[in-house]
């Protein structure tokens, strides 16, 4: 059985692992926050309800835009600049939020989701960054450290919405963004500590081969096969849960429960995961974690008691948090320092342009063809990508099954 014990933390970089997972539970608490708070501000504002969703939808696609460009940036002025930014953004969006609320400006609060969703985008290179400041033998364990600052996100977000949520009275929802704008402004203090070494000439100037002959290595496209299958599936079943939960009489209360639940399913399990993967191998863990979501949906179909939400969408989190801690450790061997940029650009772009399809159709496809269904859809999707990771794992020198 893995155990984490103090040597588990005693490596070369883990002051800066430690920063980036500070960094990510700020960036999480504030995404909490965001999920938690803008559909029902924009209900408020929205000139018809059909229109309530759109803030958080501009949230998704800023992030989609803004993934390629902070990527590039980061490669001419370094993480640290543009993580500080990245947090800068999240500072104006949410003050921006603030003041939209308080003035009941519905287009004002669209237009400052799209700077929240810049500082999601920047947030998603958290996890790259810490394999930047390890050594290569301890690099999944750096990654799963920082994915594990969700963990005190999933206690400090609710928590944070609820106590603040009337904090600038008689007006509901604005004091929450303006303390989102506060940890925003937080973890650009936090990630300015933060120190990567030095990019090499080579890194900055060079561009490498090509990007279609990097995708074309099998490694490179299994990893991000994991990365956007992983987060699709959760984001398409997640999105739909409450709605089927309260449909099947469980009430909002139990709906509430059933999403801590996969919450700390995603996050938790990135304490051992990295450890895990050490253990052992990077492909049994992608291969478990995708077990674990088939498992999910066969829970989630086999019944629609309390129960049966809630082991589903526990194993939906924790086969979430394998495929993807998995999927982006492996995509960190299929490229070379100058190819970096473009390469993990690319795997953001598409991973949330995706989930964007995802998020946006969850609801409807629940309420036109149900739960059942809504699980169904995804096994295809799953089988597929197993399939994938383990032809590759089949196919590839024993040497590649090491410790990442």
């Amino acid at each position: 059985m893995t155990t984490i014990t103090p040597s588990a933390f005693a490596f070369p970089g883990f002051r800066n692992v430690l920063l980036l997972s500070i960094c990510q539970a700020i960036y999480l608490s504030c995404a909490i926050i965001g999920v938690t708070m803008t559909g029902l501000a924009g209900a408020e504002m929205a000139p018809t309800p059909a229109l309530s969703t759109l803030p958080f939808t501009l949230l998704t696609v800023g992030t989609a835009l803004s993934t390629i460009p902070a990527s590039f940036l980061m490669k001419a002025w370094g993480r640290r600049p543009g993580f500080v930014l990245g947090n800068l953004a999240g500072v104006l969006g949410g003050g921006l939020s603030t003041w939209a609320i308080l003035q009941g400006n519905f287009l004002l609060f669209c237009f400052a989701n799209l700077f929240l969703g810049t500082f999601q985008a920047t947030a998603l290179y958290y996890r790259f960054a810490a394999a930047e400041v390890v050594s290569h033998d301890v690099r999944a364990r750096a990654i799963s450290y920082v994915m594990a600052g969700g963990v005190v996100a999933a206690i400090l977000g609710p928590v944070i919405s609820v106590w603040t949520r009337g904090l600038l009275a008689p007006v509901d929802y604005a004091g929450s963004f303006l303390a989102l704008a506060g940890l925003a402004l937080l973890g650009s203090v936090i990630a300015a500590l933060v120190q990567v070494p030095p990019k090499q000439e080579s890194e900055i100037n060079g561009s490498g081969r090509p990007l279609l002959t990097i995708l074309r290595q099998p490694r490179a496209f299994v990893a991000i096969a994991n990365g956007v299958a992983a987060y699709s599936v959760m984001v398409f079943v997640m999105t739909a849960t409450p709605l089927a939960a309260v449909h099947h009489d469980h009430g909002v209360d139990a709906a509430s429960w059933i999403i801590q639940a996969h919450v700390f399913g995603m996050f938790a399990p990135a304490l051992i995961t990295g450890s895990l993967i050490a253990r052992y191998g990077l492909f049994s863990i992608l291969l478990s974690g995708c077990l674990m979501l088939l498992a999910s949906a066969a829970v989630a179909i086999a019944g629609v008691s309390l129960a049966h939400f809630w082991i589903s969408l526990l194993l939906l989190g924790v086969g979430w948090n394998f495929m993807f801690i998995g999927g982006t450790t492996l995509l960190t061997e299929a490229h070379r320092p100058e190819e970096k940029a473009k390469t993990q650009a690319l795997n953001e772009f598409m991973t949330f342009a995706i989930v964007a399809v995802a998020s946006g159709s969850s609801g409807a496809a629940f309420y036109a063809a149900g739960w059942t269904v809504i699980n169904m859809a995804v096994l295809p999707f799953l089988a597929l990508t197993g399939l994938l990771t383990l032809v590759y794992r089949s196919h590839m020198p024993a040497t590649e099954e090491k410790p990442a």
